[in-house]
């Protein structure tokens, strides 16, 4: 007899088939026989609500795109309206290396956000040998990071001599552009006719720029220069701060055409402070240009190559240099935050001004455009303490801090009031707050 052995707890179980029968859910017929009047009713009320709040919802976003305000087309921009411009007076102070050192230090402009170099013409035209290598190379490499060169026609450089062949021999080379200092006898020149229709907006010329400066100028005096020269960008010279009517006067002119420079804040005496000049200069409508050193706070007569020794370890002993240094680096730092915001926030690349106080010694004004977060610049350069009144209904409340130079008091994102806004001797802020509707 033979015994089959199972495993301990195991059970055998033989489930029986249904005759190949599968499940195939009620039938149209059994759904109609089980369904009740009221749950056809219920169903179709359901669709019905649902069908309408689909509608609904499909009828208020068509309001809410109707009735919403258009954005303003953002006004055409040009390479020298897109970031600082950058002066070179002496490239061989600015570089051991010459053009070869300025182009070096491309990296070092790009991180400051420079749209543009304005260097002076000794250093680059009729020159020999290696140079026009050099030259070559800088403009190439230039144009590769997106940063524009402009020719300067120096004083020393006669015009006379200045045909418009060789202006359209330097375009050729690469140049972005010509830059003519003291432009108060040149554009009745016989010439200028002329050197005009070299930049006459062409497809070929529509991103060469002609530049040129001015100096003690009033608001009339800009718009007949303005009017008269031609120019893509006319730099005007800061006025002493006492004159901010003169400031509010020039902002009314379009922002694409006027530049504002210090010439050189080491050249101010007395000294200035650094910073309240360049959160002007940024936050003022127009082009800024500043001066090589001028990001650092360099002194007169300090050479240029101390900007690149800010990275070199001081002695620790040596306390005086390392403050000095830890000074420089945090004004460079300033410099480049305002260069950020300034490229990323619409209201100050081609807001509108509004003044909003002004005094011998004081200025506040507002920069908007459209929809985008509003910017308040407001700053003391006197030597006593300000309340400022600030005279716009529209302002709100509060405001965030985006920069400022009294840490102490302004703490970066921290909120103030604009109902007295209270700034210390030399002092400067950049506030902002978001468009209310």
């Amino acid at each position: 007899m033979t015994r089959e052995t199972q495993k301990n707890g195991c059970v055998k179980v033989t489930v029986r088939e249904n005759a190949g029968r599968k499940y195939t859910g009620l039938s149209k017929d059994e759904l109609t026989t089980i369904s009740t009047a009221g749950w056809i009713r219920t169903r179709w009320a359901l669709l019905v609500l649902f069908l309408l709040g689909w509608l609904g919802m499909l009828a208020g976003a068509i309001v809410i795109i109707v009735q919403a305000p258009r954005c303003k087309p953002i006004p055409e921009m040009n390479w020298w309206n897109e970031g600082p411009l950058y002066q070179i007076s002496d490239v061989n102070e600015f570089s051991e290396n010459g053009l070869k050192g300025v182009e070096e230090k491309l990296d070092y402009l790009t991180q400051m956000k420079v749209k543009g170099l304005i260097l002076d013409a000794p250093v680059s035209v009729e020159s020999a040998g290696d140079t026009k290598n050099d030259l070559k190379s800088l403009l190439d490499q230039a144009h590769k990071k997106g940063i524009s060169i402009v020719l300067n026609l120096t004083p020393n450089y006669e015009w006379a001599d200045v045909t418009t062949e060789k202006i359209k021999d330097w375009l050729k080379k690469g140049f972005s552009g010509i830059f003519l200092p003291d432009l108060g006898n040149i554009t009745t020149t016989n010439s200028w006719q002329s050197i005009q229709a070299i930049f006459n907006k062409t497809e070929e010329t529509k991103d060469v720029a002609l530049m040129g400066s001015a100096t003690g100028l009033s608001a009339d005096g800009v718009s007949l220069l303005l009017n008269r020269a031609g120019l893509d960008l006319l730099l005007i010279g800061l006025p002493d701060p006492a004159e901010t009517g003169v400031i509010k006067l020039y902002s009314s002119y379009p922002q694409t055409s006027l530049g504002w420079t210090l010439g050189s804040l080491a050249s101010r005496n007395p000294a200035v402070p650094i910073r309240l000049y360049q959160m002007l200069l940024f936050t003022l409508p127009g082009t800024p240009v500043f001066s090589a050193g001028d990001e650092v706070g360099l002194k007169a007569k300090e050479k240029t190559q101390i900007m690149w020794d800010l990275e070199n370890p001081v002695e620790e002993n040596n306390s005086i240099a390392k403050t000095l240094q830890e000074e420089r680096i945090a004004i460079r730092n300033f410099f480049k935050a305002l260069s950020d915001l300034r490229r990323k926030e619409r209201s100050l690349r081609h807001g509108e001004y509004v003044s909003l106080n002004s005094s011998a010694t004081s200025l506040a004004f507002l920069r908007l455009w459209d929809q985008s977060s509003r910017f308040l610049t407001a700053m003391n350069w006197g030597n006593d303490p300000v309340t400022m009144i600030l005279s716009n209904s529209d302002l709100p409340a509060q405001a965030q801090v985006r920069l400022s130079t009294d840490a102490a008091n302004l703490t970066v994102d921290s909120m103030v009031s604009l109902e007295k806004l209270q700034l210390g001797p030399k002092q400067a802020v950049l506030l902002s707050y978001p468009y209310a509707g």
